[in-house]
């Protein structure tokens, strides 16, 4: 199976609008990152992924990234130095905890599309959507090796 399918077209939609409706209430980026395997350390990966898609270079330094390696059953969340600074520390985890729930029964567009809305409501309530506001990152899942 090739990574692009691991989703259906459905649920590839699902998630599509799931990112929208988080970032339309907020100047916040959310991407979707998927790959087969992910060598070494996820964290790492999701880093290099992230510098990749450019996601460090938004206005207000808050993109955040869902990472999954779907090979080996591996993912994280990151976000970027202006969402760092505001959302509280154990943020991150309480929404891992929440799309492994869903990942477990193996639900995981449904973990990943909830894990962006909780993301997304988060963000509206640092960085409200801007009259001016210009998506500046591609909404569009995007695919590794």
């Amino acid at each position: 199976m090739k990574i692009e399918e691991f989703f259906s077209k459905e649920e590839q939609a699902n998630i599509l609008e799931a990112i929208q409706e988080a970032e339309h209430n907020t100047s916040g980026e959310i991407r979707v990152h998927i790959d087969d395997k992910c060598p070494g350390e996820v964290l790492d990966r999701a880093a290099h992924v992230f510098k990749v898609l450019d996601m460090h270079k938004t206005k207000e330094r808050n993109g955040v990234l869902f990472y999954l390696a779907v090979g080996n059953r591996k993912f994280a969340i990151l976000g970027d130095a202006g969402i760092n600074k505001v959302v509280p520390e154990n943020f991150w985890d309480e929404i891992k905890n929440k799309m492994l729930e869903y990942f477990k029964e193996g639900d995981f567009a449904i973990g990943l599309a909830e894990g962006i809305s909780m993301a997304g409501h988060q963000l509206s309530e640092h960085f409200p959507y801007q009259e001016d506001d210009v998506n500046e990152l591609s909404d569009e899942i995007s695919f590794g090796k």
